[in-house]
């Protein structure tokens, strides 16, 4: 059965997408640690990132690192902290959280609950400043 993630770049389940590509999808944590938490993902279904080939894995931090500075861009913060994780779906990712400190970036903490409304609205926000 398709992951999660899989089904989200397939359409079947709806996301806050910022930014897309040929290969690469990156959406809105629906449970983020902070206004603008992005996942980056392969659309390529492998469970763990470090099993991706070189070159994925490079074409991958390439895409995030566009990523991120249009959520830099979109959401005031003093750097994008990136993180990989992993454990909860079985499909390789890529954290980015805005962060003003090192804690904001601690996956321990309380998650935000945003209405739809403003997450489509910083979803817009963060794409409108992607460049591919």
């Amino acid at each position: 059965m398709p992951s999660i993630f899989s089904r989200i770049v397939a359409g079947e389940i709806p996301s806050y997408k910022v930014a897309e590509d040929d290969r690469h999808y990156a959406f809105l944590d629906i449970n983020p640690l902070a206004e603008g938490h992005v996942l980056v993902i392969p659309k390529r279904e492998v469970d763990y990132i470090f099993d991706l080939s070189d070159s994925e894995i490079a074409d991958l931090t390439v895409f995030a690192k566009k990523v991120a500075l249009a959520l830099r861009e979109a959401i005031p913060c003093r750097k994008v902290g990136m993180a990989v994780l992993g454990l909860e779906v079985p499909h390789a990712h890529i954290h980015l959280v805005p962060m003003q400190t090192e804690g904001d970036l601690d996956f321990r903490r309380p998650k935000l609950s945003p209405a739809p409304e403003r997450m489509q609205q910083i979803a817009q926000s963060i794409a409108d400043k992607f460049r591919s």
